[in-house]
């Protein structure tokens, strides 16, 4: 009763921050504190289409509206100060967070959010085939030793040849070489790209694949919960290990662990200047990107998981994922909570002018943006190519572009104690919490009531 006591008390302080954060400016009133609250309010509206101007426009005007950004919210930070209200958005940013933090806190203890990932116990693999890239993330293979502590445990390691950029090694056609001389496992340490390239070899043949967090972001490592900071630690699967059943996307053809990306970034990532300087050839190409006056025109059919199918026209960007990524919470944006739906997550991005811009601000409530969950995906161009992304890796497709996603596809091999998985955080709901905050704890109701109330 003790934990559900401490629920009680997490969803009424949740809900009392929260209505603290609206009295508060209302008990400033005398002092204009409710009107500063809303030009404070304005002003963050303010910079975000600033922001869009400043992507869009080149040379003074690109500065003016740079200048504009900063200067909104900076301005109305010197008006409460002016009227000595200068603790009023601390305390109120203050209030918010802790209303958040208590709400989680309290709904985490429902369990009605908990998925547990379902293991499988497996022998370990006797003939373990890993391809690693010396060059990936910064040279990780060599820094932690990874080719010797893999042979150690008796891997057999390719190292790819790297010193050859116009004519790399074929990663598919190495992996499929060594299930040919009886590998039953594969691996690869390395970037999401060539990830996804062994996986589909491995997910074809049903044999299991081992995920070595030696890339430079590793964002398909970190969902299923691996160490990013050691990627030897990784290799501990290969004696002491699970598996783990998780899906597989495609964009036509070509597997994707992570995401295809259609749209802006595609572009961005096909211009041969983009690996050499990031953000000066991203600043370049945004303006006639963002405003179709370059590239081709997209168009991306949703078929949902049981409502009709919906149409994203023209819009900026498409980002197609192998399961959806949050969008309800700041602390989970880039994370997947699961891998195993069997859905592709879909993020569209429609803004046509600044005032859409601002209002990307209410998230997925913003008419600009769509988050839904999909079978497939279907982007056409008005051209006869669309330029894709795919695992950060930029392709070429001949139009329409049909992504799909295979459930339950890879067999991946991972270390029974993995030190990264993320708790999965519940979304905040008010309404269970007034309910939580109303019965949770009330011993004297008879059980049968208290069980429709957790329900």
């Amino acid at each position: 009763m003790r934990a559900h006591a401490r629920q009680r008390w997490a969803a009424r302080a949740s809900l009392t921050s929260a209505g603290l954060t609206v009295i508060a400016p209302l008990a400033t009133a005398p002092s204009g504190g409710v009107a500063l609250v809303l030009i404070g309010a304005l002003s963050i509206a303010v910079s975000m289409a600033a922001l869009w101007w400043a992507l869009t426009r080149r040379g003074w005007l690109r500065a003016c509206a740079g200048v504009v950004a900063v200067a909104a919210p900076g301005a109305a930070i010197a008006l409460f100060a002016v009227a000595h209200l200068l603790w009023l958005p601390f305390l109120l940013l203050a209030l918010w967070a802790l209303s958040v933090w208590t709400g989680k806190v309290a709904l985490s203890g429902t369990r009605s959010h908990v998925v547990q990932v379902v293991e499988y116990e497996t022998p370990p693999p006797a003939r373990a085939f890993l391809i690693m890239n010396p060059q990936s993330g910064g040279g990780k293979v060599e820094q932690f030793g990874l080719k010797a502590k893999a042979e150690e445990l008796g891997a057999r390691v390719h190292l790819l040849d790297t010193g050859r950029p116009d004519a790399p090694e074929d990663v598919t056609a190495l992996a499929r070489a060594a299930l040919d001389e009886g590998a039953d496992l594969l691996g690869v340490a390395g970037g999401d790209g060539t990830q996804a390239l062994v996986a589909a070899v491995a997910a074809e043949h049903d044999v299991p694949f081992l995920v070595i967090s030696a890339g430079t972001r590793n964002h398909f490592a970190m969902d299923l919960g691996l160490d990013r900071n050691d990627p030897s630690t990784c290799l501990e699967a290969l004696t002491d290990g699970v598996e783990v059943r998780v899906d597989l996307g495609f964009a036509d053809g070509h597997p994707f662990v992570n995401n295809a990306s259609f749209g802006a970034y595609a572009a961005v990532v096909q211009s041969p200047a983009y690996r050499d300087d990031k953000v000066r050839t991203t600043l370049d190409l945004l303006p006639e990107l963002l405003t179709h006056e370059r590239g081709p025109l997209l168009t991306a059919r949703v078929a949902g998981t049981g409502g009709p199918d919906i149409v994203i026209d023209t819009p900026q960007a498409v980002l197609v994922s192998n399961n959806p990524y949050r969008t309800d919470d700041i602390a989970g944006l880039g994370r997947r909570e699961r891998l195993d739906l069997g859905v592709l997550g879909v993020l569209g991005v429609k803004v046509e002018g600044a005032a859409q811009a601002a209002e990307l601000l209410l998230g997925r409530y913003a008419e600009g943006l769509t988050a839904v969950t999909a079978r497939q995906v279907v982007v056409d161009s008005d051209k006869g190519d669309v330029e894709v992304g795919v695992d950060g890796e930029a392709m070429v497709l001949p139009a329409p572009v049909r992504c799909r996603i295979q459930p339950g596809a890879l067999r991946v091999r991972v270390p029974r104690n993995r030190p990264g998985v993320p708790a999965v955080k519940p979304p905040l709901e008010w309404r269970r919490l007034r309910k939580l905050a109303a019965t949770v704890g009330r011993t004297a109701l008879p059980k049968s009531r208290q069980r429709r109330l957790w329900s």
